[in-house]
């Protein structure tokens, strides 16, 4: 049967069969109400809250199932909505808030929050049952994430965004009955686990269990401190993200808005990571033409993101030789800023605070995360912002976004992109944006059509292969790292085999969709939201007048006045960096 015909509320519709009573519901418009259910996760019926009656021949069955986890069948008829469910369901709200703190005003997910939002939905203006309120620690081991057990509602779908889309398992359900709460396993810190500061636990919590750590005050005393000079950089997937804040649809482009929002904030001066997004490309798409043409480690794995490489060198310490050592965009647009940058404006590097908007919780890990995080002779990046706290200091400041300037422009010299550049931020984004200038590299010639249309899309795994001058590059793109292990064990066979490689040139990226929809980012995500965002900066690509990293006017003039080359001993210096093995639980 390729589909099914069923009623909701007696409005008949058509769906697949392999469709939920909820997804029939959404089909026609009816919102069933629910705290466990998220598009990207398999739907476990954990809350309880989307419950519905089921109509029958002979009148309604006597137990009600959850629509979030049941097919639908050819000719019934669901009944979503009645005084009855609207009155279990506010119940179910009265329950789970008699086990949750009320301290709203002050939590990390006030006004983004599922069950605050359920509450107000269901005008539940007191609980009728006795508080039983949790007494556990908040966590605040890690340098990206603040974990509060208290407001756990044992949803499950941090837990299986970790385990499922994310293969890390670092949280997990422990203990039983009453006494259930998720933690990382044998109950111990958040940092001692293997997480990877990813932050999609985060982004998939519906209260203010898990949240990032805010670090907006931080900024703003740098702002108000005269002997620092503020520098600031945006990442490629805020620009597609941020007016999602002040009402825009996702996809939105609000670099220029940005750009002047930020000014409008106090800072000193505003760059965009973007500029070494062009950067990595070069350092990067060099040293896999070295690896190409002199017999290095193949495949080649991309080293942008900090989820990755920690998860990398927790789990997958045999492809250490074939990581790239070009550090990511943001580290390297730090040390730029407090080298280059600093000798052209004549300011001391010293003075400089370096901070990054990022959609990246794990970014505020990265800047810490070993010595060759400082080769400028200082902090590379000093602080690391979230799309999220960047909405949030943009409205306590007061400032209009519609007012905003749309065409308000970076400064340089390092402030200039290419479109290669912007699309960093999606899956797909890093390789098509390496093929553009790696072809040129190879073969002297631009590559033709720009467009690598094979690495696009939302597919957990992409493979395709580019022709450069009769050279045959195998190129794989996995996102979502519980996709990577597939990849990495196509490479280990072929190792243990004696094969030749399957690919030459693999990208990671750890959340799926890429960047933009990482766990900085704005609540909400899902495929369609996915779709938004990378339509956005496809376009922000498309419309550029160059799209090639090579051709950016601003990198050719770095190189000429201080980087020499690509893979020179200065840019080793302070644009590349190492790797080791680490511990996947700490102590």
């Amino acid at each position: 049967m390729s589909t099914v015909n069923v009623k909701i509320n007696g409005r008949p519709v058509e769906v697949g069969p392999d469709s939920t009573i909820l997804d029939a519901a959404k089909r026609l418009g009816c919102k069933i109400p629910t705290l466990c259910h998220h598009d990207d996760l398999k739907p476990s019926g954990a809350c309880g809250l989307c419950v519905v009656k089921v109509k029958t021949d002979r009148g309604i069955a006597p137990k009600l199932v959850r629509a979030c986890c049941t097919k639908v069948v050819d000719g019934m008829d669901y009944i979503t909505h009645d005084a009855d469910l609207q009155e279990t369901r506010k119940t179910i709200l009265e329950l789970i808030l008699s086990n949750h703190p009320d301290d709203c005003l002050s939590c990390g997910r006030n006004q983004t929050c599922e069950l605050q939002q359920l509450a107000a939905d269901f005008a539940i203006r007191e609980t009728p049952f006795h508080k039983n309120l949790k007494d556990f620690p908040t966590d605040h081991s890690t340098v990206s994430l603040i974990f509060d057990p208290n407001k756990c509602i044992n949803c499950g779908r941090c837990a299986q965004v970790c385990q499922q889309l994310q293969g890390v398992w670092a949280l997990e359900f422990i203990n039983r009955g009453e006494d259930t709460i998720i933690k990382p396993a044998g109950d111990i810190m958040l940092n001692e686990s293997p997480c990877i500061k990813c932050g999609q636990c985060s982004s998939h919590c519906p209260v203010g269990a898990i949240y990032e750590k805010d670090e907006t005050m931080e900024f703003m005393a740098a702002i108000r401190d005269e002997s620092k000079h503020v520098a600031v950089q945006i990442a490629p997937a805020v620009r597609v993200a941020f007016g999602e804040g002040f009402g825009q649809e996702p996809g939105s482009i609000s670099t220029g808005k940005i750009y002047a929002a930020l000014r409008a904030l106090g800072v000193d001066a505003v760059f965009d990571t973007n500029f070494s997004a062009d950067l990595t490309i070069m350092e990067e798409g060099s040293e896999l033409v070295h690896r190409l043409t002199n017999g290095g480690d193949l495949p080649q794995l991309t080293s942008c993101c900090p989820a990755w490489t920690d998860y990398m060198e927790k789990y997958a310490t045999d492809m250490i030789p074939h990581f790239s050592t070009a550090k990511s965009p943001m580290m390297m647009q730090g040390a730029v800023t407090k080298t280059y940058y600093a000798d052209k404006a004549k300011v001391d590097p010293g003075k400089i605070f370096s901070v990054a908007i990022m959609p990246c919780t794990a970014k505020k890990y990265e800047i810490s995360r070993d010595d060759n995080m400082q080769a400028s002779g200082y902090n590379d990046v000093d602080l690391v912002l979230t799309t999220r706290e960047l909405v949030r200091l943009v409205k306590r400041a007061g400032i209009c976004f519609d007012c905003l300037d749309e065409n308000a422009k970076a400064d340089s010299p390092i402030g200039a992109y290419a479109g290669a550049a912007t699309i960093f931020g999606v899956t797909g984004g890093v390789m098509e944006a390496a093929v553009r200038t790696a072809h040129k590299l190879v073969t002297g010639k631009e590559l033709e059509n720009v467009e690598v249309k094979a690495v696009r899309g939302l597919d957990g795994i992409k493979v395709g292969e580019v022709d450069m001058a009769g050279t045959k590059v195998k190129v794989a793109v996995a996102h979502g790292l519980a996709n990577i292990e597939t990849v990495l064990n196509e490479v280990r066979a072929a190792k243990a085999a004696g094969k030749e490689m399957p690919y030459h040139f693999i990208e990671v990226m750890a959340c799926r969709g890429g960047c933009i929809a990482g766990g900085g980012q704005p609540y909400g995500t899902d495929d369609n939201v996915r779709a938004m965002r990378i339509k956005g900066l496809y376009k922000d690509d498309e419309k550029s007048a160059v799209r090639c990293s090579h051709q950016n006017p601003e990198i050719i003039q770095i190189y000429e006045e201080f980087l020499e080359k690509p893979m020179s001993h200065k840019s080793h210096e302070l644009l590349h960096t190492k790797y080791q093995e680490r511990p996947v639980y700490h102590k």
